[in-house]
């Protein structure tokens, strides 16, 4: 089976600390054939502030300093895990045009900026109405994000669960879910799997059932490591997932396009 982790994070996210290399050697430790290395660009900052550039430089010295090192061991992609792009279009699209480029993730992390932009982390979660506020914003965003171009694949469509401690169900937003999975599927687009590092696997089945009952084709599966003890934990289980949801394949990118592998 064709092993690969496509949401990882190194040094040069506000909240990684290890470089490339080392992502790299967690990598082949782990036995995966494919790695892709998603580095933070948000629009808008932790607390709302909204952001006017992404330093590439950094990324594409890091890239080319270790990538060729692994030739034969490890394919080693370049991507972004951009966050809030359909705030700003023109802005969008210059930080998109590297032709090093291989993936892009969208993410969205914030509320609105209507809201206050605070990063769903940071969000208060007192009571399952609040969780609720929060997820009515958070899909309202997707939709948006999901009709443009600025992504790939839709990163961590469950995000915000990761910090209710109440049990929410996602029922009351089947209809938003499928429109932002038809969304996707017509422009060629997809989603992840995003294991959290292992600790988010079974809940992915329904979400991937309805993203294949859309139309979707396009599954990445990714770690969202930010340290080596996490790169590709809870990979090849996602595979089990997308396999028992009807999938049979799963994808990895280079230069902006699909490639799948038989599952």
């Amino acid at each position: 089976m064709y092993l690969t982790d496509y949401h990882t994070h190194t040094m040069l996210s506000p909240d990684g600390s290890v470089p490339l290399s080392e992502m790299a050697d967690a990598a082949v430790a782990a036995g995966l054939n494919e790695l892709c290395i998603t580095d933070h660009c948000d629009l808008l900052e932790l607390y709302g502030e909204p952001v006017d550039h992404y330093d590439w430089p950094p990324a594409l010295k890091q890239y080319a300093q270790t990538a060729p090192r692994y030739a034969g061991k490890l394919t080693i992609r370049l991507g972004l895990e951009f966050g809030m792009a359909h705030l700003n279009p023109e802005l969008s699209r210059t930080i998109l045009d590297q032709p090093e480029l291989d993936f892009v993730l969208g993410s969205i992390h914030n509320l609105r900026p209507e809201k206050g932009g605070t990063d769903f982390y940071y969000v208060e979660y007192p009571d399952p109405a609040a969780c609720y506020a929060a997820l009515d914003d958070y899909f309202a965003s997707m939709a948006q994000l999901a009709v443009t171009d600025f992504y790939d694949v839709l990163s961590h469509i469950i995000y915000p669960l990761r910090y209710m401690d109440h049990p929410i169900s996602l029922d009351r937003y089947h209809d938003d879910l499928d429109g932002i999975f038809r969304a996707a599927a017509e422009r060629g687009r997809g989603i992840e799997i995003n294991t959290w590092r292992g600790r988010t696997l079974k809940e992915w089945l329904p979400v991937l059932r309805r993203f294949k009952a859309c139309g979707g084709e396009i599954v990445t599966i990714g770690s969202d490591a930010h340290t080596t003890d996490g790169v590709g934990k809870g990979c090849l289980e996602a595979c089990g997932l997308l396999a028992e949801a009807g999938f049979r394949y799963l994808a990895t990118y280079e230069k902006r396009k699909p490639v799948f592998h038989t599952l």
